[in-house]
C-alpha cells in the first residue's frame, strides 16, 4: 500500500510541477493513519522541505467520520504538537469526480470486455462497511459510496446493465450497513450469474482487495457455483485519477477551509470537521 500511495504522489507532483510547464512548486508527503510514515513524521518532512502552504488530499474519496475525519483530525493534532502553522486547506471527498469515476470506468469496460456473453454478468461494487450505526448517526459514508456506483454504472453506458453495491469487511456483533459481499456472491450463484467485483471505495491494493475479495471471496465464490470470478483492479496511478487528484488540490487552493463537492450526497461533510490548521 506504501509503495502505490508513494507512486500516486509522484505522478500528482509530477502533474503539477513536471513536464508540461510548472503550475506550483508542489511536493507531495504521505500521511499513514496506521502504518509509516505516520502524521507527526510527515508534518517534519513538511517543515524540512520549506513549504509555504498545504493541501491536505485524503485517499478516501468516500468520505466518513471514521476515515477521511479521523485523518485529517490526526493531522491537526500533529501540526499543532510540532508547532507548524502555515496556510492549510483541505479536501473531505470526491465520491463522482469525472477522472475517479473515468478511472474506474475505464478499468471495468476493459475487464467486461473479456466476457462473450455479457448479458451473463453481474457488476458487484463492493466498499468497506460501517456499523449501522454509524450512518445512522448522520455519517454520509453510505450515501457517498452509493453516489459512487451510480455514477460508475451511468459512465459504463450499458442499457440493463446488471449492477448491485454491497459491503465488505464486516466484524463484530453489531448490526453493519448492507447487503454484505459475501451475501451477493451467494446470491450471484444461485443465480448462475458471472461476478466482476468493483472495489469502489479503495484506490490502491492493500488486504482488503488482495486477500479478502480476490482470494477469501474468490473461493466463496467457487463454493457458490459463480460461473466466472473477477476483480477489477484499483484505479492506482490511473492518468484520469491523478488528474482528479490534480483538479482537487487546485481547487482546494482557490477556496477556503474544507473542500467539499456540491454534488457530494450526504453534504455538507464538512460540520463534522472542526480544524484549527485549516483556515
Amino acid at each position: 500500500m506504501v509503495p502505490e500511495t508513494r507512486a500516486q504522489g509522484d505522478a500528482l507532483e509530477k502533474l503539477l510541477t513536471g513536464e508540461t510547464g510548472a503550475e506550483i512548486e508542489a511536493k507531495c508527503f504521505i500521511a499513514m493513519r496506521y502504518w509509516h510514515p505516520f502524521a507527526n513524521e510527515a508534518v517534519e518532512a513538511v517543515k524540512a522541505w520549506g513549504a509555504d502552504e498545504i493541501v491536505l488530499l485524503p485517499l478516501y474519496p468516500q468520505y466518513s467520520t471514521t476515515t477521511t475525519e479521523s485523518s485529517l483530525k490526526d493531522w491537526d493534532r500533529a501540526v499543532a504538537a510540532a508547532g507548524l502553522d502555515l496556510p492549510t486547506r483541505a479536501v473531505c471527498c470526491y465520491p463522482a469526480a469525472e477522472g475517479f469515476i473515468g478511472a474506474y470506468a475505464d478499468l471495468l469496460k476493459a475487464k467486461l470486455d473479456t466476457f462473450e456473453d455479457k448479458s451473463s454478468v453481474r457488476i458487484l461494487f463492493s466498499a468497506h462497511g460501517l456499523p449501522k450505526k454509524i450512518v445512522d448517526q448522520g455519517d454520509p459514508y453510505q450515501a457517498q459510496v452509493e453516489q459512487s456506483c451510480e455514477a460508475l454504472a451511468k459512465a459504463l453506458g450499458i442499457e440493463a446493465l446488471d449492477w448491485r453495491s454491497s459491503y465488505q469487511s464486516r466484524v463484530g456483533p453489531m448490526e453493519w450497513i448492507g447487503p454484505a459481499t459475501d451475501d451477493e456472491i451467494e446470491k450471484a450463484g444461485a443465480e448462475g450469474k458471472s461476478l466482476i467485483v468493483v472495489p469502489i471505495a479503495f484506490v490502491s491494493e492493500h488486504s482488503e482487495t488482495l486477500v479478502e475479495l480476490d482470494i477469501e471471496y474468490g473461493e466463496l465464490a467457487k463454493k457458490a457455483g459463480v460461473p466466472r470470478y473477477e476483480r477489477v483492479a484499483t484505479v492506482s496511478s490511473h492518468p484520469a485519477f491523478i488528474e482528479a487528484l490534480a483538479t482537487l488540490v487546485r481547487d482546494a487552493r482557490a477556496h477556503e477551509g474544507v473542500l467539499c463537492p456540491e454534488d457530494a450526497a450526504g453534504r455538507p461533510c464538512t460540520e463534522n470537521v472542526a480544524l484549527k490548521s485549516v483556515s
